[in-house]
């Protein structure tokens, strides 16, 4: 039987909590009602009780209750939820899980949602869905839900967008289709892609299929490189063409795609083969009003990538700074990993006659990369653009040979 975890708080949301059950169990399946809620009584019978999910969390609901905040419980409900929908998943009980809520509930049931696995079916019926619900979703494959109305009793409009929600999460869970896992003779393969390379990333996908590989592609902005480095982790991915790299640019330079600290350190650690290009890094993000340069970037050649995100042209003290944080974060490369240069440009804006061509500041990178590279990379420089063929053929040959050299 089908199971749909709920994840609400039964004291404001049992009503809706309880016509979800009722939705789901007309689909056939079943609903495991799972309590987040601390203060009030439940307005309908939990599957999974507050205090178990307290006492999950590691703090019993007494103690919780004794003087009584949000900031005090949410952390220990969270964390409750997590190790029993977790405990369930391992143990094949459940196939989805379903949260509705406002602003604390949207919170509290997608920071569960997270800790879950990549293809589990997440969906978050939330009154805040329709704003920026990057903090909700993170990385992993949440599917926000806005509600229209306040999920406060059941109307027409909440019973429809409820049923829908329930129908969906029955849905996915009944699709059929299991995530696969990488193996050790066809990797799954990781690439990164921005705008301003896709057919270089095309190509990639074609010459990669024709060699029988399954590749996963990734808009390299910060959440799409992040959410790469983590399939890695869960072993998802097996190897890596890490073709877009302007997330280091953009960490550098606080710009709209920047990756984080650990970007371009996670194959290195857990010793996946890995090409890397500095492709995209020759330009920023920044997200600005409307046709406006800021004062930092006014001495820069800049175009706009679109009216409210301003690229511009990092210059060659930019480069180096760029290219010193690329080589740190590659210190702990150990084996298989290659780094390739394009000499001719690194996108498609700096091709020639391109807005932000530029052949100095692409010479002052390489050079200053060479200077602090790990012995354990290999450098190698091809004569052509970013997105040429040769250029992405040469970088598929070197990640095969690695990849074949493991079988």
């Amino acid at each position: 039987m089908t199971t749909i975890a709920v994840l609400a708080t039964l004291d404001t949301k049992g009503r809706e909590a309880a016509y979800l059950r009722e939705r789901i169990e007309a689909s056939g399946a079943e609903a495991l009602l799972i309590d987040l809620g601390v203060v009030g009584e439940p307005g309908t019978p939990p599957d999974v009780t507050r205090e178990s999910v307290a006492a999950a969390g590691g703090t019993p609901l007494a103690q919780l209750l004794d003087g009584a905040t949000r900031q005090k419980a949410s952390p220990v409900m969270i964390a409750g939820a997590t190790k029993i929908l977790n405990e369930k998943l391992a143990a094949g009980e459940i196939d989805g899980v379903l949260g509705l809520g406002g602003t604390q509930g949207t919170s509290n049931g997608t920071a569960v949602m997270q800790a879950l696995p990549y293809g589990f079916p997440k969906i978050m019926v939330s009154t805040v869905a329709s704003g920026d619900t990057s903090a909700f979703v993170g990385i992993k494959d949440v599917t926000m839900m806005f509600s229209v109305s306040d999920i406060l009793g059941l109307n027409p409009l909440t019973r429809k967008i409820l049923a829908n929600a329930a129908a969906a999460a029955v849905g996915m869970a009944r699709s059929g289709v299991e995530l696969e896992r990488s193996t050790s003779t066809k990797p799954v393969i990781g690439l990164t892609n921005l705008g301003v390379l896709t057919e270089g990333a095309m190509h990639a996908l074609k010459c990669f299929e024709e060699r029988g590989y399954d590749v996963i592609v990734f808009h390299a902005i910060g959440a799409g490189g992040n959410a790469m480095e983590q399939m890695m982790k869960d072993g998802i991915i097996g190897a890596v063409f890490d073709y877009a790299l302007g997330e280091i640019a953009d960490e550098v330079f606080d710009g709209l795609r920047a990756g984080g600290d650990a970007r371009l350190t996670v194959a290195s650690e857990l010793g996946l083969p890995q090409v890397v290009t500095p492709s995209g890094a020759d330009h920023g993000g920044f997200l600005v009003p409307e046709n406006t340069v800021p004062e930092r970037w006014k001495d820069h050649a800049y175009v706009f990538h679109n009216p409210i995100i301003l690229a511009p042209r990092m210059d060659a003290d930019d480069m180096r700074v760029i290219a010193r944080e690329t080589a740190k974060r590659l210190a702990n490369a150990k084996r298989d990993t290659c780094f390739m240069v394009p000499t001719r440009s690194f996108s498609r804006y700096g091709i020639e006659a391109g807005p932000l061509r530029d052949p100095a500041a692409d010479a002052a990178f390489t050079d200053e990369l060479r200077k602090h590279l790990p012995a354990t990379v290999e450098l190698i420089e091809v004569d052509a653009d970013a997105e040429d063929p040769v250029f992405v053929e040469a970088c598929i040959e070197r990640l095969c040979a690695m990849i074949e050299a493991r079988e």
